[in-house]
């Protein structure tokens, strides 16, 4: 029997077990009462000898006792309970990271640049979304959808895993990158829609006003939240590559943001804006919108109850058949 499933339905009934030595002192006391009483001037002539009736004769009595002990027991029902349980999602969120891809993503004021240390908070933000589908756009001077909408979350951390520059044109096209995300969510049935757009400049490239975009999700009740990532003041950013090497050459530049964009975009559609300066801040970030943005799951418990006050009645029954036979049979003329 696994203890930990054991469970009185009744308990309350168990106080009744007080009785029990109750009705025990009462027989003791009301025992000497039960035999019959001769009166002798002189007992000399006799030879004390206890028989082995009189000593089994309270064995009545036990049986007894025991026999109402089981029956408040079974009062009490107990029983085991085997719970088992089905966790169901039924108001999943849908969402879609906006990511800029552009060639100041490799600033190092994020260590060891910022596009490195997005795809280690963005993959962590993956991993805690097991019941939402998560789609992927990436976006630069013009944008494209790199991941559509999908509950295989591997696909969509191999996808952020993989992320690089130079796969779009140069700028930085905001309009477009959060056009294109809403496109991915305009036919989403579910509840819940999300963007989070990232990006490290401001609007120089496309052609989608990104105040047109911001309209257009809300509309479509899409919440964008919105990160701006880059430090306070000056940044290395790469500005050319050497022709014998292929490396990036750094130089020092002014971290330029539009946050009042970001900040109108968030507010427009009851989204938050957000500031990652360092690491430490863009995972707070992250962990902050996985708060924010919670699926509703439900949880289906189904118990099985094993009764097993029958077994107890039984006992009694039997407890009280065998009193009842050694009564009537074997002590029938006992004095």
């Amino acid at each position: 029997m696994n203890w930990n499933n054991f469970e009185f339905l009744n308990r309350e009934f168990l106080w009744l077990l007080v009785l029990i030595p109750l009705l025990a002192i009462w027989y003791f006391l009301s025992h000497k009462k039960e035999g019959a009483t001769l009166l002798m001037p002189n007992v000399k002539g006799f030879k004390a000898n206890t028989s082995l009736l009189a000593k089994l004769k309270p064995l009545l009595h036990v049986l007894r006792l025991l026999a109402i002990a089981a029956i408040i027991i079974a009062f009490a029902r107990p029983r085991n309970v085997a719970v088992s349980s089905k966790i169901k999602s039924n108001n999943g969120i849908d969402i879609v990271m906006a990511v800029d891809v552009s060639a100041s993503m490799l600033a190092r004021d994020l260590k060891p640049n910022r596009l490195e240390a997005l795809k280690v908070v963005a993959i962590d933000f993956v991993d805690r979304r097991p019941n939402d589908r998560i789609g992927i756009v990436l976006y630069a001077g013009e944008s494209f959808t790199q991941t559509p909408i999908t509950s295989d979350k591997s696909i969509v951390k191999s996808v952020i895993s993989e992320l690089q520059w130079g796969q779009l044109d140069g700028g930085t096209a905001i309009g477009m990158g959060l056009g294109s995300a809403v496109n991915r969510l305009k036919d989403s049935k579910a509840k819940s829609k999300v963007i989070i757009l990232l990006t490290d400049g401001v609007n120089n490239s496309g052609n989608i006003d990104p105040k047109t975009a911001a309209e257009l999700a809300r509309e479509l009740e899409i919440k964008v939240y919105t990160i701006g990532i880059g430090t306070n003041g000056m940044a290395d950013f790469p500005w050319s590559k050497d022709p014998r090497t292929g490396l990036l050459n750094f130089r020092k530049q002014q971290v330029e943001i539009d946050e009042k964009l970001l900040q109108y975009i968030a507010d427009q559609t009851d989204g938050q804006y957000f500031r990652a300066t360092n690491n430490q801040d863009l995972q707070e970030i992250y962990d902050e919108i996985d708060k924010l943005e919670k699926t509703e799951i439900e949880e289906f418990k189904y118990y099985n109850y094993e009764e097993l006050y029958r077994p107890l009645i039984f006992l009694a029954l039997g407890l009280l058949v065998l009193e009842f036979l050694l009564r009537n049979i074997l002590f029938k003329s006992f004095i």
